[in-house]
């Protein structure tokens, strides 16, 4: 896989690819945090979870902004992460396109509960 493609897959699964992309993944670690007041700093527990948030921005025609708007409004999608060569759902955080250059960004949220995708 090239670094300059993106894969969606609508809920039906079909894989569209979006070519000339840039893709860019932030982890974060889940952790509750608890403040005692009167008592000595707070208590601070890694929960062990990791969520990912994938921004991907680059220029496409309107025939495929339609195509991802169709993935975008139509039951639950999935995404190739090009940094960890796997295959994941989900959830459209937004969506942002621009008619006339074909500029575009979107970002997605990893859906941790279910990761089985066939």
């Amino acid at each position: 896989m090239d670094v300059s493609e993106c894969f969606l897959r609508h809920a039906d699964g079909v894989w569209i690819k979006i070519e000339e992309c840039n893709v860019h993944m932030r982890v974060t670690r889940r952790m509750q945090r608890t403040i005692i007041r009167g008592g000595e700093g707070d208590d601070l527990d890694d929960e062990g979870a990791e969520s990912a948030v994938y921004t991907i921005t680059g220029t496409i025609n309107m025939e495929k902004f339609k195509e991802v708007l169709n993935i975008f409004r139509g039951g639950q999608p999935s995404f190739h992460d090009p940094f960890e060569d796997r295959q994941m759902l989900v959830i459209f955080s937004n969506i942002d396109y621009h008619s006339t250059t074909g500029a575009f960004e979107f970002v997605l949220l990893e859906d941790a509960e279910d990761q089985k995708i066939e």
